[in-house]
């Protein structure tokens, strides 16, 4: 089972951001998207995901072609994590992760009995009982992003995408969501998240895409292609090395 992309286009139109790209998510592992603000990351996340239709080249999921499923189909197959999300009516937390389930019965059927235990369950899972009933609009920025992490789960997907899952939250809760991510992986998820930070693909992710100006600069297992090398081309600054006490490699804008 595989999400895959082969010699894909991708952006508007009118305006072409990005071209053959090259890429597989296959179920079980961790992929890292990595690059400059700015440079195309959540354009194809969104491409990848259907919310955009490609430019050219082919997309398919689990071998079929993705233009071919219907939006209920990718919804099942696919959960989408956006970076932000403000929310306008004020549904309590509860109600916006049992939004997941909908993939499962339709936008505007009424909830089942396992609807509801399984967006408890994703809520439980992901440390936020205690929210479940406060208005989805008068949390933190990091406590909605954590929501948002549920719904997709209740979803209950074969592969997750996340846009830079761990921006708004503390550092408890970083290493909470990535952790996590660890653990969807273990189940046999498909997980592709991007980042800006390359110690959290180095730690969490067996294969990393490097994305600048739209092109995919190079590809493969994280521990061969994250050198100090690669990353100053990525990001245009000094990086330095250092290694702890276990003998791990981290990076450091230098």
């Amino acid at each position: 089972m595989s999400l895959s992309a082969r010699g894909l286009a991708y952006g508007y139109p009118a305006r072409l951001i990005g071209r053959d790209i090259a890429l597989e998510l296959r179920a079980g592992e961790v992929l890292a998207l990595l690059g400059p603000n700015g440079h195309g990351k959540t354009t194809l996340l969104k491409t990848l995901l259907g919310l955009l239709p490609a430019q050219g080249g082919t997309l398919s999921l689990e071998g079929r072609p993705l233009a071919a499923l219907s939006l209920a189909e990718r919804a099942r197959l696919m959960g989408y994590v956006p970076q932000a999300h403000a929310g306008t009516f004020a549904f309590s937390v509860f109600e916006v992760v049992l939004m997941g389930r909908s993939a499962h019965g339709g936008m505007f059927g009424k909830p089942s009995a396992r609807d509801r235990e399984v967006a408890q369950a994703m809520i439980a899972r992901l440390g936020i009982a205690a929210l479940a009933h406060r208005p989805y609009t008068q949390i933190s920025g990091g406590e909605r992003q954590l929501v948002l992490i549920a719904r997709a789960l209740a979803q209950e997907p074969r592969f997750v995408i996340l846009d830079e899952p761990t921006a708004s939250l503390d550092f408890g809760n970083q290493g909470k969501v990535m952790a996590e991510i660890g653990r969807l992986a273990e189940e046999g998820l498909g997980v592709l998240f991007t980042t800006h930070d390359p110690n959290q693909a180095l730690r969490h992710a067996a294969r990393a895409v490097l994305l600048r100006d739209g092109e995919a600069i190079a590809t493969g297992a994280t521990a061969e292609l994250l050198t100090p090398e690669r990353l100053e081309a990525l990001y245009g600054v000094r990086i330095e090395t250092i290694r702890d006490a276990q003998g791990r490699t981290a990076f450091l804008p230098g």
